[in-house]
């Protein structure tokens, strides 16, 4: 048996989902998994799916939405899972083959901008979690959603929105180019480097990272030039204790698939000194009540106006 190439064992998809996301270790897995499941709840409670109905589930990963869609509604469902990611398609097909529901799942490896495969008004509803994100062209994927649904059908979309967290980094960068050399606080300085490493830390590289250079307003926007109606909008902001229990996962995991976990950029960026001086400030943190993580998610739903 021939081992499969490269590109089909892993890419920055697969290795961020499968294992940066959760730093390897099993409980906080689950512990994001049950963060996954809501969401994914809110996405398919705004889709509206019946029986007999199909599913569109862009950036599918591992899956979550489209067989949570099944378990929702049953066997009559069919759903169509792509992705730009083969081996997260190929990781997808083979849960769905152990969940034995792989008949009524389809797999297409496409971007969402361009949903090569999906003929115009053949499904019934859209869904997507934290994939416009990662998309230059909002506006055109918006349009290939719009597209590929039915008359009357539904887009139900849940985004994560990491602006605030760049524009932090980008104030965090100019205090400390405005201080004198002499001034600049050692500390401070490490703390930016470990951000400026997962988000951008300047307008210029903000206003170009597709992560960054849009707000919950233009999804908004975004859905209503596509030519949807009915737009709704809800925007999460939800500050809870960090899920991270220990200073070994909080370093081996990242927040999104481009940004390297801490202990990568200890490898990479920081001398044995200045980890030492991060670890010792911030290690005691991690585990802690005070210690909070912020989620920003935008919901969007819209329809495809009826014939």
């Amino acid at each position: 048996m021939t081992a499969d190439p490269p590109e089909l064992q892993s890419d920055e998809w697969s290795d961020w989902l499968l294992h940066h996301r959760h730093g390897g270790d099993p409980d906080h897995e689950q512990a994001i998994r049950a963060d996954l499941v809501r969401c994914a709840d809110r996405v398919l409670d705004r889709a509206e799916l019946a029986p007999g109905m199909t599913l569109l589930d862009i950036g599918a990963g591992d899956g979550q939405i489209a067989f949570r869609a099944i378990d929702r509604v049953g066997p009559s469902l069919r759903v169509v899972l792509t992705d730009i990611s083969r081996p997260l398609l190929r990781h997808a097909e083979a849960l769905a083959t152990q969940r034995q529901v792989r008949g009524q799942c389809g797999f297409h490896h496409c971007a969402a901008e361009r949903l090569a495969g999906i003929a115009d008004a053949s499904v019934d509803a859209v869904t997507t979690r934290a994939v416009l994100a990662y998309v230059a062209d909002k506006g055109a994927a918006m349009r290939e959603f719009r597209r590929v649904l039915k008359p009357g059908g539904r887009v139900s979309l849940a985004e994560p929105v990491f602006r605030d967290e760049a524009i932090a980094v980008s104030a965090l960068k100019i205090q400390i180019d405005t201080r004198p050399p002499e001034q600049r606080e050692p500390l401070l300085a490490l703390v930016h480097r470990w951000k400026a490493a997962q988000f951008p830390d300047t307008v210029e590289k903000i206003a170009k990272s597709p992560i960054t250079n849009y707000s919950e307003r233009d999804l908004v926007r975004f859905a209503e030039e596509s030519g949807f109606i009915d737009i709704h909008m809800e925007f999460h902001i939800d500050i809870t204790p960090h899920i991270a229990r220990s200073w070994e996962v909080f370093i081996a995991s990242s927040p999104h698939p481009w940004a390297p976990p801490l202990s990568v950029i200890f490898a990479e960026q920081f001398t044995p000194e200045e980890r030492q001086l991060f670890e010792q400030t911030f290690r005691p943190l991690i585990g802690g009540r005070n210690t909070t993580a912020v989620s920003r998610i935008a919901y969007l739903t819209a329809r495809k106006q009826g014939e």
